[in-house]
């Protein structure tokens, strides 16, 4: 969900990649179906781990949605913890719910970056070095 919605809301700031460090394999279908209420597209994602090769490295900034530390995993990059309940198996309600978390998440990190031109989060970076933020 982070990755589509800030492709979709903050192009112009975040160029995101989105991993996990357990990755189902598949998107979830209540995934697709509250995104695409909202219009977001998923195209081109896929579920996929920390070390798959379409992940650029060095991030810029890794937004850690898993609840558990990745110090360990990107030495050197700045880390922002959300605190974001994992909708799997739960009912549509609680994906809806969580995307609105999401959605109001991603939006104060593009206000942030738009008020920090400066920050090297919000530096345009080409596909090859986007950073993996959200």
């Amino acid at each position: 969900m982070a990755e589509a919605l800030a492709r979709h809301l903050a192009p112009d700031v975040i160029a995101p990649s989105s991993a996990g460090l357990s990755p189902l394999g598949y998107i979830a279908d209540p995934t697709r179906m509250v995104l695409l209420e909202r219009g977001v597209s998923i195209e081109g994602q896929f579920s996929k781990g920390l070390h798959d090769d379409s992940i650029p490295q060095p991030p810029a900034l890794v937004i850690n949605m898993s609840g558990r530390s990745l110090n360990s995993h990107f030495t050197g990059t700045p880390v922002d913890d959300w605190n974001v309940e994992d909708p799997f198996g739960d009912d549509v309600a609680t994906y809806r719910r969580i995307c609105d978390d999401i959605e109001a998440r991603v939006r104060d990190l593009a206000a942030r970056l738009r008020a920090n031109p400066e920050s090297t989060a919000s530096r345009r970076r080409s596909p090859k070095n986007e950073p993996a933020s959200p």
